[in-house]
């Protein structure tokens, strides 16, 4: 009888765990259902039965517990040294999918090729065919003519898109297609009009991988800059930062300086949200040995002093996006 009672509590415990699978009055198991002499099954088949059931539920069975062939088996955890490889694009999820692979392409090619085992050439440059294996653009099935349409359309010229031809020539994007009188601009046009190559990207400023050796054109005086002004972009937030140490490049490996400021089209080296307007003495900071560069979309660059940094006795003026002049920053103490 006692055997009976011990039976009884173990099996109501498999019937509960099999109800919790078998849902419904069709699959209710009762207590005289589970009798041995109607069940005719024996104490020693309950391990079964409790594996049966682990597997149905999906869970690995009890220390003691038989595992049936067809249990549920979880996936292998990735091998000692890996990396799962993300394909998440960069950008916010309100921001369209062209804007999410601009900023995930910018991203790859200023800051991510290393991390992302992309090769990098010391000028900045990587293969168009590696870059549209990486996981994150492959994932979007990027093309190398969706490539060249980012790279025309950019209004900041963020990129620089060349073919290296087998005899030695770097051919930039536009001069790759030479219209022909009479001929239509086709995939189907010979060779002679597009040459054949290896494509190759680099972004033309904003990197912060350290290997990489920019050519960049070097300004010697205010003449070099085309507009004749030197000025930075900033939030609020920031500018009371800067009005007590100066400019930083931070983790970059140039502080950027525009031509020109928001509101009078795009400008590059500016962000359009910028609502601090620090103007630069460029005349006086060259006097003080800083060395300033021009990239080939027009943005200033400076490497700053030893430290990295644009010292505020080189800022000539500061004003809010409205033009307003903000005071009070030449009296603040550095830090």
């Amino acid at each position: 009888m006692l055997g009976h009672q011990r039976y009884y509590s173990a099996t109501a415990s498999v019937a509960r765990s099999l109800k919790s699978v078998f849902k419904g009055p069709q699959f209710r198991v009762s207590k005289t259902a589970l009798d041995p002499k109607n069940l005719g099954m024996a104490e020693s088949s309950q391990s079964s039965v409790a594996a049966t059931t682990a597997d149905l539920k999906g869970k690995a069975p009890r220390k003691g517990e038989a595992r049936t062939p067809n249990a549920k088996k979880k996936d292998p955890a990735p091998r000692t040294g890996q990396q799962a490889v993300s394909t998440k694009l960069r950008g916010l999820p309100k921001d369209s999918p062209d804007v999410r692979i601009s900023k995930t392409l910018s991203y790859l090619l200023r800051h991510g090729a290393e991390k992302e085992g992309l090769k990098l050439r010391t000028d900045g440059y990587i293969k168009v065919d590696d870059l549209l294996q990486n996981p994150k653009l492959k994932s979007q099935l990027l093309t190398l003519d969706q490539v060249k349409e980012i790279v025309k359309a950019d209004a900041k010229q963020r990129y620089d898109l060349i073919l290296e031809t087998p005899e030695g020539q770097k051919l930039k994007l536009a001069d790759t297609v030479a219209p022909v009188a009479g001929v239509e601009d086709t995939a189907a046009t010979s060779s002679s009009t597009h040459p054949t190559g290896t494509w190759w990207i680099k972004a033309n400023q904003g990197h912060s991988i350290k290997t990489v050796q920019l050519e960049l054109q070097p300004i010697h005086s205010l003449a070099d800059v085309p507009s004749g002004i030197v000025v930075h972009g900033t939030t609020r937030a920031a500018w009371k930062l800067i009005a007590q140490s100066g400019l930083s490049k931070m983790n970059r490996n140039h502080i950027h300086l525009a031509q020109d400021v928001t509101g009078k089209g795009v400008v590059s080296g500016m962000r359009n949200s910028s609502q601090v307007l620090i103007f630069i003495n460029l005349t006086k900071a060259l006097e003080a040995g800083l060395k300033f560069f021009l990239s080939d979309n027009g943005v200033v660059l400076t490497e700053g002093d030893e430290r990295g940094f644009l010292d505020r006795e080189f800022f000539d003026r500061v004003e809010d996006s409205k033009g307003t002049p903000i005071t009070g920053w030449k009296e603040s103490p550095s830090s």
